[in-house]
């Protein structure tokens, strides 16, 4: 390290080139390598908590953002909810870095920051969090069968809880409904409401992700670009067949299971998970910057 202050973390508006204020949360030694995380769709940048202090405490700097349409960021007026929208905020985002960064990016986030690179960002590695440029339908068939369907919101935080628990039959029940509330709000109704732009759901499937195999062409030009995979192995979004077919694309691609994790997968292994993402950043980051 090079003995700058280091950075409490602090919350930070930073504006989309479309004129939406995204809520960023920044901090670490401000001269320090950074990861910038993207959450997946129907999450906020809170998803990343633990992850932020594992990071901070290697003495890395973080940047987690909430996604439009997610959080405490804007939701467009006019349904902006394209990759490239989507790719534009990471971009602005970046740019408040002067050090080199990694790209974290679970799902949805992932595919932001695969379009984001084909348009011209370049990070020094990508992170992918189950998450590949051809992911099976079925997956991804259920992760918008869950959001369609609740619209009608939940009487109860507990309710809530409910039906977190039954999308991730393999995770413990859920405990923490504090953390669960940082993505509802309530209504005038009386009723909980999770915290994301509706209209997100109204674009089709390939409108969102189906640019992401033409974009990950680009990762095929970048052979100094270290790229890894981390997948749960009970997720139903990321198969071997989906890993065999982005390793024919990419040979270089690194992949790593954690047993015991759906698609959810760094709060359903968040210690294994927080360890393989370190490990990554030791060898893909300036070795000078390590703690």
């Amino acid at each position: 390290m090079t003995g700058a202050r280091d950075r409490a973390q602090q919350q930070r508006i930073i504006r989309s080139p479309d004129g939406l204020d995204l809520v960023a949360d920044h901090g670490g030694p401000a001269d320090a390598p950074a990861v910038i995380l993207l959450h997946g769709g129907g999450q906020t940048r809170h998803s990343w908590s633990r992850a932020v202090t594992r990071l901070r405490a290697e003495g890395l700097q973080t940047l987690n953002f909430d996604a439009r349409g997610h959080g405490d960021s804007d939701w467009s007026p006019g349904g902006a909810y394209s990759l490239a929208d989507r790719a534009s905020d990471l971009k602005a985002v970046a740019s408040l870095l002067r050090t080199p960064f990694i790209l974290v990016g679970a799902s949805l986030g992932g595919a932001t920051a695969i379009q984001a690179i084909h348009e011209g960002l370049r990070p020094v590695g990508l992170v992918l969090v189950d998450i590949v440029p051809e992911p099976e339908s079925r997956g991804i068939e259920r992760v918008l069968s869950f959001m369609h369907g609740h619209r009608g919101g939940f009487a109860s935080i507990e309710e809530a809880a409910a039906a977190v628990d039954a999308y991730n039959p393999h995770r413990a029940r859920t405990r923490d409904t504090g953390g669960l509330m940082k993505n509802l709000r309530h209504r005038d109704d009386g009723r909980l409401y999770w915290h994301w732009d509706p209209r997100m759901l109204d674009r089709n499937r390939s409108s969102t992700l189906g640019t992401m195999p033409e974009a990950a062409e680009t990762l095929t030009t970048l052979p100094d670009l270290p790229v890894l995979l981390v997948r749960g192995l009970s997720s139903d979004v990321v198969s071997d067949a989906s890993i065999a077919a982005f390793r024919r694309r990419l040979p270089r691609l690194e992949v790593a299971d954690i047993a015991g994790a759906g698609h959810m997968v760094a709060g359903d292994r968040n210690d294994i998970f927080n360890d393989a993402i370190v490990a990554f950043s030791r060898r893909a980051l300036p070795k000078e910057h390590h703690a």
